[in-house]
């Protein structure tokens, strides 16, 4: 019998977009899921970064 299928969830990387700007060492992702079909956009979320040691706005990556 063939494997089910997982649906439309799929594996995407956070990446911090102001850290990049700040030129400070280090680079900050988080991993995480979403429904492809649901939110077919890039994903933002305020996320913490340790470098910065503060919370920031972290986007998808490709």
């Amino acid at each position: 019998m063939a494997k089910k299928n997982k649906g439309n969830r799929v594996q995407i990387i956070l990446e911090c977009t102001e850290q990049k700007a700040t030129g400070v060492p280090g680079i900050s992702r988080y991993y995480t899921t979403k429904n492809k079909k649901n939110t077919p956009e890039r994903l933002e979320l305020r996320k913490y970064n340790p470098y910065l040691r503060r919370h920031t706005i972290h986007r998808e990556i490709k």
